[in-house]
């Protein structure tokens, strides 16, 4: 079942408590998650990569954090998510990731939904939609096609806007450096 925040507004979750200390006690836990999402995000953009973070977690616990390292890694499958997926499985011994959430900055494309199913990640939380590429609201719902094995309860819009600015951000200076991008 995927649950969409259709008005991007932050939606409270009762899935998590919040938790203690290290951060704004009236910042929830998807906020709190995506925001550590974003520090990544941040590292992919110091180092000239897309600016995509991705955070796995169990319970309150980090098993995996990630951001985009295509260019780097020459893999055009470096994606925050898939490199984060491959974190969490080795972290726990299993493909599969039940009782996970991943948080991302950005609304998963296709290869890294098909990813999620794969993992059997449960819950998905994004901040931007990314209506060019988006596999999971904006082209495709595919974390609610029925035809497939899993599907995962999606939560769109945590901390929209400062994950949406900082793509626009390195996209506008890529621009002005690169006039053909």
């Amino acid at each position: 079942m995927i649950i969409v925040n259709t008005m991007m507004k932050i939606r409270k979750n009762s899935l998590f408590p919040f938790l203690h200390g290290g951060h704004d006690p009236d910042m929830n836990t998807d906020e709190y998650f995506i925001e550590v999402a974003l520090e990544e995000a941040r590292l992919a953009y110091e180092e000239d990569e897309i600016p995509v973070g991705a955070v796995i977690t169990m319970g309150e616990k980090i098993l995996a954090r990630a951001h985009n390292a295509p260019i780097s890694g020459n893999d055009p499958s470096a994606h925050a998510e898939i490199l984060a997926i491959r974190k969490a499985a080795e972290r726990i011994g299993n493909y599969r990731l039940c009782e996970t959430t991943l948080y991302v900055t950005i609304e998963p494309c296709v290869m890294c939904a098909g990813a999620i199913i794969q993992a059997r990640i449960p819950r998905v939380v994004f901040g931007a939609p990314d209506p060019k590429n988006g596999a999971v609201v904006s082209l495709y719902n595919i974390l609610e096609d029925g035809r497939l094995n899993h599907s995962a309860e999606v939560i769109g819009g945590v901390l929209g806007d400062e994950c949406g600015e900082i793509l626009s951000r390195y996209f506008r200076e890529k621009r002005v450096r690169t006039p053909c991008i």
